[in-house]
């Protein structure tokens, strides 16, 4: 039993000490702290993920928000946070966009993507949702203040 418990912290230390991490200087914390002024919100969801691959450096919000289907504002596709990351990823371009999530438009998504400012190795998605979700342009700029304020 004991074997058994060692040898699962040992696969998991190796794991974690292979995955991707955020730049030096810049902590979780900081930057948890910095997205909790800027963008917080229980429907909020920022990924940051290595440019390219789509492989996830840093998740800010729950994987049910990050994972939840919204309009994609173009069309009536849906997607979620973590589908677009991908793309993102290897698109590389700046996008924001918003639309309203419920017909009354008493609820709207504010969409935010693209690299991130000083980090070519670097992209991100932020995703809002709510009576207050901002448009996407804004959503964009308190992101990339917050990436600032963590020391980006």
């Amino acid at each position: 039993m004991v074997r058994r418990a060692l040898s699962a912290m040992v696969c998991i230390t190796t794991l974690v000490g292979c995955a991707p991490g955020l730049p030096k200087g810049v902590s979780s914390e900081r930057l948890e702290a910095a997205l909790d002024d800027r963008v917080a919100d229980l429907n909020t969801c920022v990924l940051i993920g290595q440019a390219g691959t789509g492989r996830v450096v840093f998740r800010y919000g729950t994987h049910v928000v990050c994972g939840q289907a919204w309009p994609t504002c173009q069309g009536t596709d849906l997607t979620s946070a973590v589908a677009q990351l991908p793309l993102v990823a290897k698109s590389r371009s700046p996008s924001n966009r918003s639309c309203p999530t419920k017909g009354d438009h008493s609820r709207s998504v504010g969409w935010a993507s693209g690299p991130v400012e000083g980090h070519a190795d670097l992209v991100y998605v932020t995703i809002m949702e709510g009576t207050t979700a901002p448009p996407g342009m804004i959503v964009a700029e308190h992101t990339a203040r917050a990436l600032r304020d963590a020391g980006f």
